[in-house]
């Protein structure tokens, strides 16, 4: 069963919640992060992405970087922009967008379920991204980043959270620029706090890793490599854990930069052996399995894979492995899309104009939709121990990080 624990979360003042909040250190790059930032100095990426208080131009993976954020995270604690509550307490946090609100409640999980895959994973992972996520909690001490966890929905827990919700006041409730919503409840009686814990000793036996798992694999080898050194904090890890009625995966599209030496007529010619192709006269987004967009040359093309071109297995099953296995790898020649520079993938969220964009602007010359993974298969997948190709899900809307800090020193 989920181990699950309270935390004394470091968090801003509620004047300041919205400034500090900020999105996730690996959704901007660092001159986008210098442009949001702006005349803030309360963002909380200048301490998830210290380099843009460094000279332009500073390596992003040098000691100087997460020293800065070091540094940073201490100026924001002695200025009192953040603080650390006395107690430890759970959050409910509810975010809401397009008038669609989902409710996690933020907890820290144990590094041993992780490592004894009670947190299921379904990717996998890269040494170099790890290893950026190591050095900035081991240097500042704080898991600054949430993994976000789903769980299969529980009556019970749903109905204590919600009750909450109705009968207590929020800690921070703001819409930030972007239009989401974001409001975060402090669950700070103790026999509910213990209630929660104990729905999920005796009631949850596995939770999932929906996007984090980089940040997950970064806490566990930062409390090995700590080993008699470790506090107590650093057996857990920041997760906030929603029940899978309130998820929806969001579509998680490639474009590819030339057709590998192939003639479009060609390539066209190629795609009919598994596919059946048919052009469409507006951006085509995928009603169901098995069917895929693609733009090319100013067209778009409606695909629908037949029966028989692809495996029966949950992963051959899926749309993403399809269209790696039966165009991305033998027509188009990419490999190891976690590898080739040929290759790039756009969230749904940005919407099929941006693959028109990327395609039209020269940049990119074919572009695939592809219809969303469903939560269903991320369990089934995690449930059989297998692994997904890389970048088949996209969650939005993203948590903010800022808000709830877990400090393991």
């Amino acid at each position: 069963m989920a181990i699950i624990s309270p935390f004394r979360a470091l968090r801003p003042q509620p004047a300041l919640a919205s400034k500090v909040a900020s999105l996730p250190y690996d959704v901007l790059n660092s001159a986008e992060a210098r442009i949001v930032t702006g005349d803030n100095p309360y963002s909380f990426l200048h301490i998830t992405k210290a380099e843009i208080d460094l000279p332009e131009g500073t390596d992003i993976h040098s000691e100087k970087v997460y020293r800065k954020a070091e540094d940073n995270l201490s100026i924001f604690r002695d200025q009192k922009i953040l603080f650390t509550d006395e107690q430890p307490y759970y959050y409910i946090y509810q975010l809401t967008m397009n008038g669609k609100s989902q409710t996690g409640l933020v907890s820290v999980s144990a590094v041993a379920d992780y490592e004894k895959d009670i947190i299921k994973k379904h990717e996998l992972t890269r040494p170099e991204k790890e290893l950026d996520r190591i050095n900035h909690m081991r240097i500042t001490g704080a898991q600054t980043g949430n993994v976000f966890l789903a769980y299969k929905t529980n009556k019970n827990l749903s109905t204590l959270i919600s009750d909450w919700k109705k009968s207590h006041p929020p800690a921070y409730d703001f819409v930030a620029d972007d239009g989401i919503g974001h409001i975060i409840w402090v669950v700070d009686q103790s026999e509910i706090i213990q209630s929660i814990s104990d729905i999920f000793k005796n009631e949850i036996p596995f939770t999932y890793i929906a996007d984090g798992h980089h940040r997950a694999a970064s806490a566990a080898k930062v409390k090995d490599a700590l080993g008699d050194k470790a506090s107590p904090e650093a057996e857990y890890f920041l997760t906030t854990l929603f029940p899978a009625d309130e998820l929806r995966i969001l579509d998680y599209n490639r474009v590819v930069k030339d057709l590998s030496g192939l003639t479009t007529a060609d390539f066209l010619k190629k795609l009919e052996q598994d596919f059946r192709v048919e052009k469409v006269n507006a951006a085509f987004s995928p009603d169901r399995l098995h069917r895929f967009g693609m733009y090319l040359e100013n067209q778009w093309y409606r695909l629908e894979a037949r029966a028989g071109s692809f495996r029966k297995d949950p992963i051959g099953v899926l749309d993403v492995t399809i269209l790696q296995e039966n165009i991305l790898s033998p027509l188009l020649g990419i490999g190891d899309p976690r590898t080739d520079d040929r290759i790039d993938f756009v969230g749904g969220i940005r919407g099929l104009g941006e693959l028109e964009k990327r395609v039209d602007s020269g940049n990119m010359k074919i572009a695939f939709s592809l219809y969303p993974v469903s939560m269903d298969q991320l369990f089934n997948i995690a449930d059989s121990g297998e692994i997904m190709p890389p970048k088949s899900t996209w969650f939005e809307p993203k948590l903010r990080d800022g808000l709830l800090t877990h400090l393991i020193r």
